[in-house]
């Protein structure tokens, strides 16, 4: 997981009126969870943006008057207009302890049954995971190269070193089928063949 680190200025005023102003000056109100109690304070948003608008895993260096904690973002708001980042949450990290997060998957490779025609599905593009923080890779790496024609991976079929994968066994993360076309041709084929067998053992009707 990448580090990357983040200046804080601590809130001794909280709520709407407060937030809005610091809004209004380029400052995202922030709240950092896991501590012995809550810490209210701000982040220039400009700053915030690369840690918010990316798929990675990111672990937070935040340094907040001088204090610093290794955190992670737990949850994000935003402007449903303009898309702005309006109040951030972050969980603090003992490197110690497992910790959860919500880890996008990035598929690797060209399945084989793509080559051959199918199609890819992926079923789950994020997974819930558990692990330390120093085993938190910043993104799931999928390798689906022998993944064939109507081929699935599920969620019992991953193993990531050092974490654990906290979703239902027989999820579908990603499978290849085959095409519609194809698949509704090679049922009519079969259909046609099925019914040449029947009429083929039926008994001649007596005369």
């Amino acid at each position: 997981m990448n580090k990357i680190a983040l200046a804080g200025t601590t809130r001794t005023q909280v709520g709407t009126k407060y937030a809005a102003q610091l809004r209004r000056n380029k400052q995202v109100p922030c709240v950092l969870y896991g501590g012995e109690a809550p810490v209210h304070f701000s982040v220039d948003e400009a700053a915030l943006r690369k840690l918010v608008f990316t798929p990675e895993l990111n672990g937070v260096e935040l340094d907040i008057d001088g204090k610093k904690t290794l955190a992670l973002i737990q949850q994000k708001q935003f402007q449903p207009v303009t898309d702005r980042v309006i109040h951030v949450d972050f969980l603090q990290l003992d490197e110690s302890k497992e910790a959860q997060a919500l880890m996008s998957v990035r598929l690797k490779g060209q399945p084989i049954g793509v080559r051959n025609g199918g199609t890819l599905s992926q079923n789950m593009r994020k997974l819930r995971v558990k692990g330390l923080p120093a085993k938190l890779p910043s993104v799931l790496e999928l390798d689906v190269t022998d993944l064939d024609l109507n081929q699935t991976i599920h969620v019992s079929d991953l193993n990531y070193d050092g974490i654990t994968v906290m979703e239902r066994a027989n999820d579908v993360v990603v499978a290849v089928k085959t095409p519609k076309k194809q698949a509704d041709t090679a049922a009519t084929a079969e259909g046609a063949k099925s019914d040449a067998t029947k009429a083929e053992a039926k008994p001649a009707a007596k005369k």
